[in-house]
């Protein structure tokens, strides 16, 4: 049963949208805030950059959020399914409120990775939860445009932090200088977080639950209600009978759910999720967003300048989504994937090149001349260009969608710590690949990487386009 816009109450579905998509933006505040602290917690903290050690290793510090990402999309994948989506999301607005305003007044190393690991938790639920949450209410012909909201708030939230971060440091002198109240600036990079996360926390009040959820507690007629408000009550009930159809009789879902005949006993739709969700990370994305400052600083740019560039960095990303947005539903998932793999492998190649033809100061740092930092920068921001037109928004649309209702929460929750645990690898490795191995070996592994997904989903992904959930097969 289609469940077309023209009948649906969009004015309600986007202000639910609207709602849901501040998770995001917080999802990529938070992940974006540390950027331009990191001179700050190295002298606050006594943390050296190229340790791997978690006692004073500003690679461990910086990725601590994504031992918590790990941890809070998976259990929030669970607890999606236990307590309800916008019940745990609430949850999670709780935690990113506590999570900016202890990291901004930690006085030690350990009290702000703990602050860090609980903000990490908030981010890791947000981003499995708001693309399904939008997943599960928006009619299927435009779910595509709606989910891709949540990946323009991510890079919204991420420029928000770069242009904040700037704001900060430029006014106060240094990232490290005190401003506002006798506080650093690298502080208030990570205070400021605290006004978006209570608007989340109060705007969840107003949204309702997701009918999927509902229908899976047994609460028929609330979800028939909910339903109504969304597409009309002529709809509501034929719709109401085709979501009760996909759940089991016999059980509630539950974890073992995703077991079937795959790989290690778990269903093939569940690998495809794994796989999306790891080479999403894997063609290293989040080394320009969590260390965008530091890797032009080692390219010959200064603190200035490399805050500047995270910042044009975010607003062409921005644009790449409101591209994504005109044809996701038109063209399908599967071809923006194949674009941008097939974009980021080569634009990773031209970094490579660049940073592999630059020269080392006495100090042991890469120099690039001018026009191989102009090579450099152009070829980054087509990157990211590639990336938030196909597997950034993508890669979050089709785990939302692709998994069938039974197993959505438990799949969100393999898929979303596999993801989260790819970006803590890669996010803590790369200050040390950097200093031991350099840019260009770093670069190359990314690059293979975006080769190696090209050829991963022409095999494995198949179409969701137009699908209703209740058609996904697995």
């Amino acid at each position: 049963m289609q469940a077309s816009s023209q009948r649906a109450n969009m004015g309600f579905i986007g202000a639910i949208v609207a709602v849901a998509t501040i998770g995001g933006f917080l999802f990529g505040y938070d992940s974006g805030a540390v950027n331009g602290t990191q001179d700050g917690l190295s002298q606050a903290f006594g943390l050296v950059k190229g340790s791997w050690s978690p006692i004073n290793g500003l690679g461990f510090t910086v990725a601590s959020l994504l031992i918590g990402c790990f941890i809070g999309a998976f259990f929030a994948g669970r607890l999606a399914d236990l307590m309800g989506r916008r019940n745990t999301m609430m949850l999670a607005a709780a935690l990113f409120l506590a999570g900016a305003l202890v990291q901004g007044a930690a006085s030690s190393q350990i009290i702000f990775v703990i602050a860090r690991i609980c903000g990490g938790m908030a981010v890791g639920a947000a981003s499995v939860l708001s693309p399904a949450y939008i997943s599960e209410v928006a009619p299927a012909n435009i779910r595509g445009r709606l989910t891709t909201v949540q990946q323009i708030m991510i890079i919204t939230g991420l420029t928000a932090a770069f242009v904040v971060n700037y704001f900060l440091a430029k006014n106060a002198g240094l990232s490290t200088a005190r401003f506002w109240g006798g506080i650093e600036a690298w502080r208030w990079m990570f205070l400021m977080q605290a006004i978006p996360a209570a608007i989340f926390l109060v705007a969840l009040f107003m949204i309702p639950e997701s009918p999927r959820y509902l229908v899976s507690k047994g609460r028929q007629e609330k979800a028939e209600s909910v339903l109504a408000s969304l597409f009309g009550r002529d709809a509501a009930r034929s719709k109401l009978d085709d979501i009760r159809a996909t759940y089991s009789a016999d059980h509630r879902p539950r974890l073992s759910d995703i077991a079937g005949r795959g790989l290690f006993g778990i269903r093939p739709i569940v690998w495809v999720g794994i796989m999306l969700a790891a080479f999403q990370q894997f063609v290293g994305i989040n080394v320009i967003f969590y260390y965008g400052a530091t890797l032009w600083q080692l390219a010959g740019f200064s603190e200035a300048q490399s805050l500047k560039i995270n910042i044009i960095s975010g607003v062409v990303s921005i644009a790449a989504c409101f591209v994504t947005i005109a044809v996701i539903d038109r063209i399908g998932r599967k071809p923006l994937l194949l674009i941008g793999s097939a974009g980021m492998a080569v634009t990773l190649f031209v970094m490579v090149y660049a940073f592999s033809h630059g020269s080392l100061d006495p100090a042991g740092n890469l120099v690039l001349s001018k026009d191989l930092g102009i090579i450099a920068v152009v070829a980054a921001n087509l990157y990211v260009i590639f990336f938030n037109f196909s597997w950034g928004p993508v890669m979050w649309v089709m785990l939302g969608e692709m998994f069938p209702n039974q197993i959505r929460g438990s799949a969100l929750a393999v898929s979303g710590f596999v993801q989260w645990f790819a970006n803590f690898l890669i996010s803590f490795s790369f200050p040390v690949m950097a200093a031991k191995l350099g840019l260009t070996v770093s670069y190359t592994f990314y690059a293979v990487c975006a080769v190696i997904s090209f050829f991963l989903v022409k095999s494995l992904v198949h179409e969701t386009r137009g699908k209703e959930l209740e058609q996904m097969e697995g």
